[in-house]
């Protein structure tokens, strides 16, 4: 079940994601994938942004800086995706990684203004989700 963000978030995750460590595989331009992370008054900018190279899969190694509780996450795209897969604590990622289950998988409305928070498993993420 997803809700509709009332109000900005007052704890963004955004502080804790190590961008320097970032890593998207698939993505057409080597480095764009960091360029989806923003802040909460930047979430609108798609002055920079990432498409995928070959096909509509993309693989997002997300560090953080310390250990985080994901509540909520907010899915802004001008394209229809289909499903996200997030996976807790695995360290780089690959495409044969994701074939397996995923510790949390949802489906995806199209929602290019950010309005939709997609609730998380109270689980601790303690180094990347992808």
């Amino acid at each position: 079940m997803v809700s509709m963000i009332q109000t900005p978030l007052a704890y963004s995750l955004y502080q804790k994601i190590d961008l320097a460590n970032v890593e998207c595989l698939n993505e057409k331009v080597d480095g764009s994938g960091v360029n989806v992370f923003k802040s909460w008054s930047e979430r609108l900018n798609r002055e920079e942004c990432v498409e995928s190279d070959c096909d509509a899969e993309l693989i997002f190694n997300i560090p953080f800086t310390g250990d985080v509780k994901l509540k909520g996450i907010v899915i802004i795209s001008d394209e229809e995706l289909s499903r996200v897969k997030l996976f807790k604590s695995k360290m780089r990622m690959s495409f044969d990684d994701v074939s397996g289950e995923a510790d949390q998988e949802f489906a995806v409305i199209h929602d290019p203004q950010g309005t939709v928070e997609y609730p998380i498993k109270p689980t601790k993420f303690l180094m990347s989700i992808i």
